[in-house]
């Protein structure tokens, strides 16, 4: 008998390659098409109903059964809540990892299994190797694509019931599968950016949920140069949107966010791409989530501190709190609120949320907070 399988099924050319894989592979196979967002107050941004109508026609192609399911009061709740404290706390966060935890791979079991699904799969780019040690979650093979850092934080559990059919596959080969098997969405472009906010200007979405609070743009000197719209707009090593071009004083060099003055509620800036203050060698993090057994002494290994950036050889202080980490070279725009997620060769170990940056004694406090404060 065949192990019955439950594809996540979002409209999108992965997920419906996913399934082909796996129903070419022999298995019993089914889809789950998940509502996470309702945006009744903006229904003209939300790419629902086209996603699954897209979904329908796939599975419809395929010859599986499409179930349907809504989890939008879970996910506002576990996912949604916490994004909108986070900015409203400055701090910047990864609503992706904390959905891929709370909903992809924990609710989605839940009600797979409550369908009779023997295991769940996705259309992510990631690899699992069963060891005697349990499951292992490595890089897809693909580096481009690689979706390893977004799943560090699931658990081990949801590891060993999850099958990655893309895993060992290129993107495009992914799309030349799917033109050959003439899916109905093999030209269907991906998704991009944060799902709930999608084509939609990012302060404009934020603002419908967060009051903004204006304030100074100051330099690390304690100029200022202009007024911000409001902390939670802005990220470590973000350059766009400053409006401060222009200024006479100062050479004619971009302009990058390098600290937030949360305490005097100013945005501070610093001209240069590799500006000092977005350079860092320690982080201090949040509880760390694990994939491996936790380690209980300082360990080597290499780490990202975003999606897509070239990994980093580190050495890790464990402890069941947090993790110290110190770089052996700087890296840049490490940013409270995001993730810094750990590797050992291609094994993804684990990750955090960093919590704080811990500059050298000669950089402990920004000039303009100093400033400030004295």
């Amino acid at each position: 008998m065949s192990e019955r399988v439950i594809v996540g099924i979002s409209g999108g050319v992965d997920s419906a390659v996913a399934a082909l894989q796996l129903a070419e592979a022999g298995y019993e196979v089914a889809g789950l098409f998940m509502k996470n967002w309702d945006d009744p107050e903006d229904p003209g941004h939300c790419s629902i109903p086209h996603d699954l109508a897209a979904a329908e026609a796939v599975c419809e192609h395929l010859g599986i059964r499409l179930h349907r399911v809504d989890f939008t009061g879970r996910y506002w709740q576990q996912v949604f809540e916490h994004f909108l404290a986070e900015h409203e706390a400055g701090r910047t966060p990864n609503p992706d990892i904390l959905c891929n935890r709370e909903i992809k791979f924990r609710a989605f079991l839940e009600h797979a299994r409550a369908l009779g699904a023997d295991r769940i799969a996705t259309g992510h780019y990631a690899r699992v190797a069963h060891t005697d040690d349990g499951p292992r979650l490595l890089r897809g093979r693909d580096p481009g694509k690689d979706q390893s850092y977004f799943l560090h934080a699931i658990d081990g559990e949801a590891l060993t019931a999850t099958l990655f059919p893309l895993g060992e596959l290129y993107k495009d080969e992914v799309r030349a599968r799917a033109r050959a098997a003439g899916l109905p969405n093999h030209d269907r472009r991906d998704s991009t950016g944060i799902c709930f906010i999608g084509e939609r200007h990012f302060r404009t979405f934020l603002a419908a949920y967060l009051p903004a609070q204006p304030g100074e743009i100051m330099t690390t000197e304690g100029a200022v140069l202009g007024r911000h719209q409001g902390l939670m707009y802005y990220t470590l090593g973000q350059r766009q949107g400053l409006g401060i071009g222009g200024d006479r004083a100062h050479a004619d060099a971009p302009w990058y966010v390098v600290d937030k003055d949360l305490a005097n509620n100013r945005l501070i800036v610093g001209q240069g791409h590799n500006h000092p203050r977005l350079l860092t060698r320690r982080l201090e993090t949040e509880v760390p989530s694990w994939l491996v057994s936790p380690p209980d002494a300082p360990f080597r290994c290499t780490a990202q501190v975003r999606y897509r950036q070239t990994p980093v050889a580190c050495t890790v202080t464990p402890s069941p709190t947090q993790l110290a980490v110190r770089f052996d070279e700087p890296v840049r725009a490490a940013t409270p609120g995001q993730s810094i997620v750990l590797y050992d060769a291609q094994t993804c170990l684990g990750g955090a949320v960093i919590r704080q940056l811990l500059r050298d004694a000669d950089a402990e406090v920004c000039p303009a907070t100093a400033a400030a404060s004295g």
